[in-house]
């Protein structure tokens, strides 16, 4: 999601919009509103991962594409995903129906301040790096969007086994 901002609020945004959806379905799953078997979700998390490091090289090209004109709602989507994930997470360690709220609002914050602790130092990693070579910034963001999207590529491949093994619901 880096990758593709151009501007603070827009970077902003589009994190208010993947926060808001993974603690739907976080919270719809771990309450039993919900439930989808974790092999599907993470296939489609490590897809949703590759999506965005293609539509980032995509940026790099230059080329206008419909994550960068709306990439909240990009986000949004992807969030919903993410939240069945930390679901997943969550609902393994067995906690007691008392200890569900206090559960969801700590481990929401939690995932919240390793985000921050995670984007704020590479906004101003880019940020640098961006100061003293152009040229040299876009290199990097292409070499991080490779990157990821080959680890993420690996993690689809790696998990579509575990689809054929076990129930979608």
């Amino acid at each position: 999601i880096l990758l593709l901002h151009v501007s603070p609020w827009s970077l902003i945004q589009t994190l208010t919009a993947f926060t808001v959806a993974h603690s739907i379905t976080l919270g719809s799953t771990v309450l039993g509103f919900v439930s989808l078997s974790s092999a599907p979700v993470e296939i489609l998390i490590a897809v949703s991962i590759a999506f965005l490091a293609r539509e980032s090289l995509s940026k790099a090209g230059a080329r206008a594409t419909w994550t960068s004109r709306y990439p909240w709602t990009v986000a949004f989507v992807f969030g919903l995903f993410h939240g069945f994930g930390f679901a997943g997470a969550l609902g393994s360690i067995g906690l007691r129906n008392e200890d569900i709220p206090s559960a969801l609002l700590f481990f929401n914050l939690g995932i919240e301040i390793g985000q921050m602790l995670f984007i704020l130092p590479c906004v101003a990693f880019f940020w640098i790096w961006a100061k003293v070579s152009k040229k040299s910034a876009s290199n990097a963001r292409t070499a991080v969007a490779y990157g990821l999207g080959s680890v993420a590529m690996f993690w689809v491949f790696e998990r579509i086994p575990a689809i054929f093994s076990s129930p979608l619901v």
